[in-house]
């Protein structure tokens, strides 16, 4: 059996058929056909069944309602495909809002259900494959489209499991161009998978690469074995009819950039789901209101719903954004009011603002309470709302008891970060919030464990409910590797004068550096001056500048750097403004004046008129801040370094950061909250690196024994040491596979020389056995390594080396002519370290060039072009040239002549498996390869000899295949065949016909027609029909 496309897209529709779907073959539905079911192949809803759900679910609404509704949903589309899918989600989940007369003569309002979101049976579930869709002049089929109720709501597009560069991304870059094309299609999507057999992954419209994310679990218990088929385990744990239901009425979310206008649909990950889910069942259990199917120990009404631990930058805030829309559409919980509690009013404003939005999925609009007569009048309401608030607002005037704000049952606080760290007063907090709320019940959010010796936070919200650690995290590539390196003997700062932090030392917030208690006072004060001490300013910035730069050469991104006391933070700008004054700040932040900078740097912290004339640059209003923040977040903006004290440590995702510079004492969560900076997903950024001028490593050490105390998987941090390692066993392989060539002159000598090199290099590793594929795979796993620590003394090293592999890299892989991969996945998203002469931007370079050679057009192949490559040095260079210029060739003829292009590719696949398996020389496969070129060309030249169009050829080759054939009939006669099988055929053929069985009938039946009419030997007939159909295939998109 042959393992391809139609073999995994077969195992698809077989496991869900298992789940209860019908399946259906796109072209027994496509109009004309008995079973049709569309009336054009622009149609993407299957208008009847659709009608007949509508019915099915809205018998209590008119008629002419239903019809006007059904109307609306299939005139849902507007310019813009994300604002279309975000209008027609609304209709989808909260149904199509119509107006019908009542017999009173009064107008009723209503909604009508498009799905059954209780009762799956209710629903028409179908999946069919091969689903053709023309839209202008785009003729597209999807592998599987699943159809909800007659909605295309789910496309699957699969490559094969074995084909080379078939890869699931190959997936992903056609579902790109199904965006492009047959927009309409998607219009109406929730979730598209992509999958190879093996690997399988899940998306929206809007997601990039990085965001189609695995599916590792069917139901929540525990992750599928590793056995299981990726793909396997999506389909059952996503496509489930009553698990999809839920996803689609609750997992949903639209976020829109209050920027840029830019709109993104968020899909909930597996560790959202199922938490969300579990986390919903003990929110109904702990508060009395109603049964829950299953608990994590727990009883019943004790208002503890748990906590639900998700390592940082996994997503939390989304998880609570879906447990909250969740929660208040849950029955039993009777409309409840939602309090959400943070202790900083900065985090307040953060979490607030992803709510807001994302209002769209609560189906109201949160408020934030201004303070704490608003938060009891917020809280006065009979049922309803999401409140966001701070801890501070729940702490009573001294001397006082907490009123009660409300005593209703069906409130729900949840806390964002529960720690008694963080809280600090989380005994007195727990009573104060009691006392104001003392029938809620209270669920905790958080990106560290509670620690061990916590009982205070068990005690207000119960056990943990859902864990998903860095192990998890960053397997599921939901987060990347935090790398940790130690500057601090490298500036031979002495140890014992480090400042040491003791239980007592806890965090000072900005806002207390002058209030905090004396005793706490004068212990930060001391330390303050030691770590602010000039000369370590100094010699911290020169090690800084110096580190960053080489770091930013290996790897596009930015940096954090975090200090003490805002003090530090100016004076530690002044240094490095002292060391580079072109990355200074303009003034105002003007944006255009920064514009084209290579680095700026920027100073982001809190402040008043007190501060005096040399702070005030820095302080700026919070409307400002935002635009800084978005600015940094902008990996093109040259605002690369931000220099801070509390601001930006906890809840800003800046997934372009890649590197912070940890000059602050920090502890237990707190610390883990700022390293999870560096942790965030982006593009092909290999990890975050944090660099400690302060040894912090005691610190880690604790917070890692806290977080295995907890059941966590996975080392928070890993040692840079761990990627130097790797590294110089990289660069070791690649050092072995080019034994014997030298390449010490590629950094210093003339542009052309360095030219030169490339060339050479290839020969030298073509002529290895498998030395290509060695080589591009060892260099990738070189540079992702190189970029981690770029700025050690290992890498400065054998900087030009890996330069010079990067660049031998580059031209192999441009030179195999596949386009399955992007320059940044060929590149890993690291910047050549090469000359501008050898790359621009990293594009690679053009190997014809490097070859020295004219880049030809193989159409007019001229004997002085085949003669230069034939006198080419570098033999195996010449090969692949030839290879890849006959290829491209190919793939051009393969759209025109069906017969032409089969015959010489098979030719080419034979000639170069010799060449591979060293069966023949080198020399002997260019002079194969020449011949080969040399009869293409010929063969494009055949036509004029026998007085043939381009089309009358193909269709000459497709009669002329068997040699018998054309032994009983002659040239002439063929030629006749061919000139009326033009004629008729493009006579015949409409823009739909090889979609239709009928029409495919009816030009068959001519075609043979034809070939009995002049005789075509009747035993060759039937192969024949098929080749010349095939040829017309290819041949009529350009003909209609």
């Amino acid at each position: 059996m042959t393992l391809n496309e139609s073999t995994v897209e077969a195992a698809a529709l077989e496991w869900l058929q298992e789940l209860g779907y019908t399946v259906a073959h796109g072209p027994h539905l496509a109009p004309g056909e008995p079973a049709a079911e569309r009336e054009s192949f622009a149609e993407v809803v299957l208008v009847e069944r659709l009608r007949a759900a509508i019915e099915r679910l809205n018998r209590q609404i008119p008629e002419e309602a239903r019809e006007e509704a059904l109307r609306k949903v299939l005139r849902v589309g507007t310019p813009s495909l994300t604002q279309t899918n975000r209008a027609f989600y609304r209709l989808l989940r909260d149904g199509v809002p119509v107006e019908y007369p009542r017999g009173d003569g009064s107008i009723a309002g209503d909604h009508v259900r498009l799905l059954d979101f209780a009762q799956a049976q209710n629903n028409d579930w179908l999946a069919v494959n091969q689903l053709t869709v023309i839209e202008g002049q785009h003729n597209r089929r999807p592998d599987l489209v699943v159809f909800l109720n007659g909605l295309p709501l789910g496309v699957l597009e699969l490559k094969s499991a074995v084909k080379e560069n078939a890869d699931i991304w190959a997936a992903y870059r056609q579902l790109q161009t199904y965006k492009v094309e047959i927009p309409s299609l998607l219009h109406y999507n929730a979730v598209l998978v992509i999958s190879d057999g093996l690997e399988a992954r899940l998306g929206s419209v809007t997601a990039n690469q990085e965001w189609f994310k695995v599916w590792r679990t069917i139901d929540g218990e525990g992750e599928a074995p590793k056995t299981a088929l990726e793909l396997a385990v999506l389909l059952r744990g996503v496509f489930e009819p009553q698990r999809f239901l839920s996803l689609l009425q609750h997992f949903i979310a639209f976020e829109e950039d209050p920027d840029s206008g830019a709109l993104h649909k968020i899909l909930a990950g597996y560790h959202q789901f199922h938490a969300v889910n579990a986390a919903v069942e003990e929110t109904v259990r702990a508060s009395g209101m109603g049964a829950s199917s299953h608990t994590h120990g727990g009883k019943p009404g004790d208002r503890r719903a748990g906590v639900v631990w998700h390592t940082q930058g996994s997503g939390k805030s989304f998880s609570m954004l879906f447990f909250a829309a969740r929660v208040v559409r849950h029955p039993a919980m009777q409309n409840p009011t939602l309090v959400v509690l943070t202790d900083r009013n900065d985090l307040d404003d953060q979490l607030f603002g992803q709510f807001q939005r994302c209002a769209d999925v609560l189906g109201q609009t949160p408020v934030q309470a201004r303070d704490r007569e608003h938060l009891r009048e917020l809280l006065a309401v009979a049922s309803g709302g999401v409140i966001f608030t701070t801890i501070q607002k729940f702490l009573p005037a001294k001397g006082m008891t907490m009123p009660a704000l409300s005593k209703r049952q069906n409130i729900v606080v949840i806390a964002d970060e529960a720690h008694r760290t963080q809280y600090d007063l989380i005994d007195g907090l727990a009573r104060h919030m009691r006392d104001a709320l003392p029938q809620a019940t209270f669920i905790g959010f958080t990106g560290t464990p509670i620690e061990k010796t916590d009982a205070n936070t068990r005690a207000v919200f119960g056990n943990y409910i859902s864990t998903y650690d860095i192990q998890r995290a960053v397997a599921d590539k939901a987060t990347v590797p935090i790398y940790y390196e130690s500057r601090i003997s490298k500036l031979s700062l002495n140890a014992a004068t480090l400042p040491r932090l003791d239980a007592e030392f806890e965090e000072i917030t900005e806002g207390e550096e002058l209030n905090r208690k004396e005793k706490l006072k004068s212990k930060w004060a001391a330390l303050e001056a030691l770590v602010g001490d000039p000369k370590r300013i100094a010699l911290v910035a020169a090690d800084l500048v110096a580190h960053f730069e080489k770091r930013v050469e290996a790897m596009s991104g930015k940096a954090m750097i975090v200090c003490m006391s805002r003090r530090i933070a100016v004076d530690m700008y002044n240094a490095l403004i002292k060391l580079r004054p072109e990355w200074a700040s303009a003034k105002d932040d003007d944006a255009e004046a920064e514009k084209g900078a290579a680095c700026i740097v920027k100073v982001v912290m809190t402040g008043s008129a007190d501060d005096g004339p040399d702070w005030q640059p820095h302080i700026r209003s919070k409307d400002n801040r935002r635009k800084l923040a978005n600015r940094f977040k902008d990996v093109k903006d040259p605002f690369r370094i931000v220099i801070v004290r509390d601001m930006w440590l906890t809840g800003f995702d800046a997934p372009c950061l890649h590197t912070m510079y940890a000059d602050k004492p920090m502890q237990g969560h707190g610390l883990m909250q700022a390293i999870a900076r560096v942790n965030r997903v982006f593009r092909d950024k290999p990890g975050g690196l944090v660099v400690d001028y302060l040894g912090l490593a005691d610190q880690l050490k604790k917070a890692l024994i806290t977080y295995t105390e907890s059941g966590g998987q996975g080392d928070p941090t890993c040692d840079t040491a761990q990627a130097i390692a790797v590294m110089l066993e990289k660069h070791g392989i690649a050092c072995d596979l080019l034994h014997g060539f030298d390449w010490t002159r590629w950094s210093i000598a003339k542009a052309t020389e360095s030219l030169a090199l490339i060339p050479a290099g290839q020969e030298h590793i073509l002529q290895q056995e498998d030395g290509k594929k060695r080589w591009l795979q060892v260099v990738l796993e070189l540079s992702h390594a190189f970029a981690l620590c770029a700025a050690s003394d290992e890498a400065t090293k054998i900087r030009d080396d890996v330069s010079f592999f990067q660049a031998l890299q580059a031209a192999l892989s441009k030179q195999s002519g596949s386009s399955s991969k992007t320059p940044e996945q060929l590149d890993a998203a690291i910047r050549q370290l090469v000359s501008k002469a050898i790359t621009t931007e990293g594009q690679v370079i053009d190997v014809f060039t490097a070859a020295g050679l004219p880049k030809p057009d193989i159409s007019i192949l001229s004997d002085q072009f085949l003669a230069e490559v034939r006198g080419l040095k570098h033999k195996n260079v010449a090969a692949e040239l030839l290879e890849k210029l006959l290829k491209d060739e190919l793939k051009v003829r393969a759209k025109r002549n069906l017969v032409q292009s089969q015959v010489f590719s098979d030719k080419l696949k034979k000639t170069l498996n010799g060449y591979h398996n060293r069966a023949i020389s080198t020399m002997e496969v260019i002079e194969e390869l020449i011949k080969l070129a040399k009869d293409l060309d010929a063969a494009t030249k055949r036509g004029e000899d026998l007085g043939l169009t381009e089309d009358e050829v193909a269709f000459y080759d497709a009669l002329a295949t068997n040699d018998s054939a054309v032994q009983a009939m002659g040239d002439a006669k063929l030629k006749l065949i061919a000139a009326e099988l033009i004629t008729q055929v493009k006579k015949s053929v409409t823009i739909d016909w090889t979609l239709r069985e009928s029409a495919r009938a009816r030009i068959k039946v001519m075609v043979k027609r034809i070939l009995n009419k002049h005789g075509y030997p009747p035993d060759l007939q039937e192969e024949a029909v098929k080749t010349v159909l095939a040829q017309a295939e290819l041949l009529c998109a350009q003909w209609v």
